[in-house]
């Protein structure tokens, strides 16, 4: 564990950032890589996958109901020397991750196809579109634990882990995309279904290889079986969570939208939207970065009572 309630902010703050915007790069690079196989396949190939690919918006924003919230409580039981409380938030955060993950998994199958029928450019789209998402559902509901996972370590100021563990699935996912989406040394390529299954295969991997370093990472809190849900701590987390969806709620809605405006002018134009959204995404990667830096920093300090170093954290850093 770090404490973030002593030592130079500054320090603190920059640290972290690096870290975590690494982390976000490489987060980013699962998309990339996809596109950049797929696109060997054609313009409907291309738009399938970044149609399909919008639903990563409404995963981000849903685990922000997981993620903000355990992180504020998690960095307040950490910042008060409270061990009991931050082992009880992150237990029920988990325990949030895994039950919103196979209700996210029932409505993506039930109800995606529809939702990518009304918003491809044409039926070869759209067929694309629903080969992706079918086997790119399971690396989005990885994201609900492993937001909790990710969260609470964190919130303990650990993030230097988590980013290579990013780092070694985006590798896994690069080996794995030329052998599944091309056919790269087997002869047999699965087009977008491969593009999904390569994400999906490593974004499982990360999460269970999470899991494993989990206790090692920090010794605040103990991965262990004791998940059986508390709705009074899901309340917790929930009522400081639940604002902090909105955001990317309404990125999904927006690009969602975009998707659906300019489906008459083909799939070309679907396929050059979602190219520069991923651009553009990868922009504003540093401010992200800085903000998830932030929140940990601040939480602690918090937990702690030391108001004046949280003023600072959003101030001038001493």
């Amino acid at each position: 564990m770090r404490d973030l309630t002593q030592g130079t902010i500054w320090r603190h703050l920059v640290s972290m950032a690096l870290f975590i915007g690494a982390g976000l790069v490489v987060q980013t690079l699962y998309m990339l890589i996809d596109l950049y196989f797929v696109a060997r396949f054609g313009k409907q190939a291309v738009a399938g996958v970044a149609t399909a690919s919008s639903a990563m918006f409404i995963v981000m924003s849903i685990s922000q109901l997981v993620s903000a919230g355990s992180l504020a409580l998690v960095s307040h039981a950490v910042g008060r020397k409270d061990p009991g409380d931050a082992q009880l938030v992150f237990e029920q955060a988990l325990s949030m991750g895994l039950v919103i993950g196979v209700l996210f998994l029932c409505l993506g199958y039930g109800l995606g196809p529809w939702l990518l029928r009304h918003i491809a450019a044409d039926e070869a789209t759209a067929v694309n579109a629903r080969h992706y998402l079918f086997t790119y559902l399971p690396a989005l509901a990885t994201m609900f634990p492993g937001a909790a996972l990710g969260s609470a370590l964190r919130a303990s100021g650990v993030v230097g882990m988590p980013m290579l563990l990013q780092s070694g699935t985006v590798l896994l996912n690069a080996i794995l995309a030329p052998v599944l989406v091309i056919g790269f040394g087997t002869g047999h390529p699965f087009g977008v279904i491969g593009a999904g299954l390569a994400s999906s295969i490593a974004a499982v991997g990360g999460l269970v290889g999470l899991g494993l370093l989990f206790n090692r990472a920090q010794s605040y809190m103990r991965l262990h079986s004791a998940l059986t849900p508390r709705m009074d701590v899901w309340k917790r987390i929930a009522a400081i969570g639940l604002p902090a969806t909105g955001e990317f709620a309404l990125i999904f809605i927006t690009t969602a939208v975009a998707y659906w405006s300019i489906r008459g002018f083909g799939p070309q134009a679907q396929a050059g939207y979602g190219i520069g959204a991923r651009v553009m995404q990868a922009i504003f990667l540093p401010a992200m970065a800085v903000a998830f830096a932030t929140g940990p920093i601040a939480g602690q300090n918090f937990g702690a009572r030391h108001a004046q170093r949280v003023r600072d954290t959003f101030r001038m850093p001493r």
